[in-house]
């Protein structure tokens, strides 16, 4: 009798919680924005490529002379075409320091939200000098292709097809690019969106 009313007397053991589960990491998108970046990095890569080795010369005989007439097309001729290669060099070595930055991400897949915001903003302005160069060879390769009878400009591609080939191949790679940085934009405007719509700001 004792051992029972003693048993009666002694206190409930607390009942046993289980921990919170941890909280779900934080929206992001890093392994498709890495790849991503090395797309980026070789087709701004292939594009100053072809735009630099892109060099034909042509042999014109003068009339009633034995003269000949060496004329060469080159991008250093053009300042749209050296603005294009200083762009599109920048976009290139631009996509080698965020892949650095997006590997840290997939390693690391908590970053702050004002690293995405940085990364977004770099992603913006890149995307605005590789359109506006693609824009201005587009332009002059054109006319090149094309001429502009109102104003007297000749075309030239019928002269120099090599050369324009090689230039419309390395435009045609560059709007490739300006793709890539707009989904590059994309992800990493709608990764934060995520972020600070579902989860508690990450200082």
């Amino acid at each position: 009798m004792a051992s029972t009313e003693a048993t009666k007397d002694a206190p409930e053991a607390p009942p046993v919680t289980k921990p919170p589960p941890p909280p779900p990491l934080p929206f992001n998108l890093f392994r498709l924005d890495l790849f991503l970046r090395l797309a980026l990095f070789a087709t701004t890569l292939v594009s100053v490529i072809l735009m630099v080795i892109s060099k034909q010369t042509k042999y014109f005989s003068t009339p009633f002379t034995s003269f000949v007439v060496v004329l060469d097309a080159k991008f250093v001729y053009s300042p749209a075409l050296i603005y294009f290669v200083a762009a599109i060099s920048t976009a290139c070595l631009y996509s080698i320091i965020t892949g650095a930055v997006s590997a840290y991400g997939v390693f690391r897949p908590s970053p702050a939200n004002k690293f995405l915001f940085h990364l977004a903003t770099f992603d913006g302005l890149m995307l605005g000098v590789v359109a506006s160069a693609t824009g201005a060879v587009a332009a002059v390769a054109y006319i090149g292709l094309k001429g502009n009878n109102h104003v007297g400009w000749t075309k030239v591609c019928n002269i120099y097809t090599k050369f324009c080939s090689f230039v419309a191949s390395s435009v045609a790679i560059s709007l490739a690019s300006t793709i890539i940085l707009l989904i590059l934009l994309t992800i990493s405007t709608y990764s934060l969106h995520r972020r600070t719509m579902h989860a508690p700001l990450i200082n």
